[in-house]
């Protein structure tokens, strides 16, 4: 792919994310895909991909607003940087109790791009900056 038509393949999959729109999302994507969550682990597949949206989507209400795209030249790759807007609507595991807390947070996301399509997503936030605030802790 070009570095044009990879940047329009991810621009579609976050605004497929702004709008709610899983099967946008998944229709992006490898069969196979890779995807390195936050401070976790690595799962694979679309099955996979889709369960996680189902259970973003019960705890999280998200927004991403100021995003800031990067593309490699051959268009293999891609990174973005954006701030998430966010309400905490149901606890999610291991996590603290939800409330509809809102938080503001920096993050960023990392791509591969293999035969037109997202063949990795590695996603990264500060955990901890997230915790103090549906804490309600002063920075």
């Amino acid at each position: 792919m070009s570095q044009l038509e990879t940047l329009e393949l991810i621009e579609s999959y976050y605004r497929a994310f702004n709008a709610g729109n899983a099967e946008g999302m998944l229709a992006l994507l490898s069969d196979g895909v890779a995807h390195d969550i936050n401070q976790g682990s690595r799962e694979l597949g679309k099955p996979k991909f889709r369960e996680f949206l189902a259970r973003m989507s019960a705890s999280y209400q998200e927004t991403l607003t100021d995003l800031s795209y990067s593309v490699s030249l051959d268009g293999s790759r891609a990174a973005v940087e954006y701030l998430v807007l966010g309400k905490y609507l149901q606890a999610d595991l291991g996590l603290p109790e939800a409330h509809g807390q809102s938080y503001r947070l920096p993050g960023g996301a990392f791509f591969a791009i293999e035969g037109g399509k997202i063949t990795r997503i590695t996603n990264y936030y500060n955990l901890e900056d997230w915790l103090s605030q549906v804490r309600g802790e002063a920075p």
